[in-house]
């Protein structure tokens, strides 16, 4: 019984050391979430040719067979290539994908691990119009939403891969 009550005194003891420990640091600055970045203004031609070529690029370099489209930050088509081969169904996923992102302005793998978790993440699926597939990323340049590239016909942590290297390509 002593020794319980010993432990529950040194328990006790590093809880309280534990919390002025933390109270003591100066709180973490916080990053903006995606869904408070705004809308900014739509991608120009420009970049979406600099985007497209970044990504046509990485999925060159891997052999990789897929469609990509870029959209602006209205939501319209601005681009749209489909390498030779890629199959007829990624036409429509990789713009599926491309929106998703743009309009929850995250990358829409965000969505798929929140199906894919069950539970209330089950509720999105009730949402219309979504893809929820990973290969979708918004392109944010200078804290703003001007498009999001989207991309299939490979596997879909290989398709994240060329949108982010489109994406990226402006973010620099």
């Amino acid at each position: 019984m002593s020794r319980m009550l010993a432990l529950a005194c040194a328990l006790a003891a590093f809880a309280m050391a534990a919390g002025s420990a933390l109270a003591q640091q100066p709180a973490p600055q916080q990053q903006p979430s995606a869904a408070t970045l705004p809308y900014g203004p739509p991608i120009t031609l420009d970049q979406a040719k600099r985007a497209m070529a970044a990504a046509e690029l990485e999925a060159a370099k891997n052999s990789w067979q897929v469609a990509i489209t870029i959209l602006d930050s209205g939501g319209n088509l601005v681009m749209f290539h489909k390498i030779d081969n890629t199959q007829l169904a990624s036409i429509g996923a990789s713009e599926g994908k491309a929106r998703t992102a743009l309009e929850f302005k995250r990358p829409s793998k965000a969505l798929d691990d929140a199906i894919a978790a069950g539970g209330a993440g089950l509720r999105l699926l009730a949402v219309k119009d979504i893809t929820p597939l990973e290969g979708g990323i918004p392109v944010v340049v200078d804290g703003k939403i001007i498009g999001a590239v989207g991309v299939s016909g490979a596997l879909s942590s290989q398709d994240a891969q060329v949108a982010k290297a489109g994406a990226d390509a402006l973010a620099r």
